[in-house]
């Protein structure tokens, strides 16, 4: 009995990197709690519904054969590419974007499965690619090709922060793969270049933001009030935190977003510097087992996929982190499974559950084979 197939597979799972998806997402309650002023209602409860859904539909996940999310790579990849053509066609305009598709039961913000999809993509691309030829030209376009487009069809939304993840899990995945460090070179002075041009076709709120960025002061009442309150938030905290409860920023309703952008901030109050520091090495147990599955396959498709994941939630992370803390222009990225928020989190638990089927079979016979050379 001890030896049953389903005793073995529940063996195989990263308990100690579960739990800790746990304990960060009940963490998240416990501060969205707060943050409606000691009530379940309206994010709390919405909330833990969400993560029990997805913490399964990780699990499930967990036991997919490494080899599906090779085969369907790029049918992944071209139905959500679908999509955002179909987001600007017909999508749901809120908030001033149009991110969203509503297919009545449930709304859908493709440019999140993106993130995901340009991973697997780039994985697959690379994988079959023999290896003489990853530095080539000829090798290069359709690499740039299949990052450009998504990214571009998000910047129409507008979402400069969505566009942003995308670019950057292409670049990294480019990177992993052993594309020549001069291309990269070359590409940062061609994009140094072309910052008037990427300046010109910024919407006139996300240029604000960008000089905010650079001296909040200059319109502490206007839009520099966001950075300006959470840096209040954040250092008012000390140590140790006001205390559960006790946070008057946010309870004085002087934190914007203080439940899905902001909520770093709005924890740093009550829970100070510790807190931070249970999230930071929360998400670093979590990063580094990812980082860990990446370096021990020998497949170039498990390889990549898990680094290029893991790339993808730290830049979740290090984008919030330095946006609340006034390092970083606000760009609307949420801090994974502690932000209110379904399409971040759904994301965020595929991209861990993708992980944990790669880390079960990792190297599954090399995946029929790939990269040689």
């Amino acid at each position: 009995m001890l030896n049953a197939p389903w005793i073995n597979r529940l063996r195989e799972l990263p308990w100690l990197v579960i739990l800790t998806i746990a304990a960060l997402g009940g963490f998240g309650l416990v501060i969205l709690y707060s943050a409606a002023g000691g009530h379940f209602a309206p994010w709390a409860t919405s909330q833990g519904v969400r993560f029990g859904v997805l913490m399964t539909a990780m699990l499930v996940l967990s036991q997919v054969n490494s080899r599906l999310w090779l085969r369907y790579a790029y049918w992944f990849y071209g139905i959500v590419l679908l999509a955002l053509i179909a987001v600007e066609v017909f999508g749901q305009i809120s908030g001033g974007s149009q991110r969203w598709l509503d297919l009545g039961i449930i709304r859908l913000q493709p440019s999140e499965f993106m993130k995901l999809a340009i991973i697997l993509a780039l994985a697959r691309y690379y994988h079959n690619l023999p290896r003489p030829f990853i530095g080539t030209l000829n090798a290069l376009w359709p690499a740039l090709l299949m990052i450009g487009m998504p990214a571009a069809l998000v910047m129409l939304q507008p979402d400069l922060g969505t566009a942003l993840s995308i670019v950057f899990g292409g670049v990294v995945m480019m990177f992993l793969s052993g594309v020549s460090i001069w291309l990269f070179i070359g590409g940062v002075v061609a994009a140094g270049a072309a910052m008037p041009v990427v300046w010109s076709m910024l919407h006139d709120y996300q240029r604000k933001r960008v000089l905010i960025f650079m001296d909040p002061e200059t319109d502490p009442l206007g839009a520099g009030y966001h950075i300006t309150q959470s840096k209040i938030a954040i250092g008012s905290g000390g140590i140790f935190g006001k205390g559960y409860l006790q946070g008057t920023q946010s309870h004085l309703d002087y934190l914007p977003e203080l439940h899905t952008d902001f909520i770093f901030a709005t924890m740093s109050e009550e829970w100070g510097l510790a807190g931070g520091l249970f999230i930071l090495i929360g998400f670093g147990i979590v990063l580094g087992w990812a980082i860990n599955v990446a370096l021990t396959s020998r497949a170039m498709f498990s390889r990549l996929t898990a680094m290029g994941l893991a790339a993808t939630l730290f830049f979740y992370l290090a984008i919030n982190m330095m946006m609340v803390m006034g390092l970083a222009p606000v760009v609307g990225i949420p801090l994974p499974l502690i932000s209110y928020g379904g399409s971040a989190m759904m994301t965020v638990m595929i991209l861990l559950g993708i992980v944990m089927s790669i880390a079960r079979q990792r190297d599954a016979d090399l995946l029929d084979r790939g990269n040689d050379g």
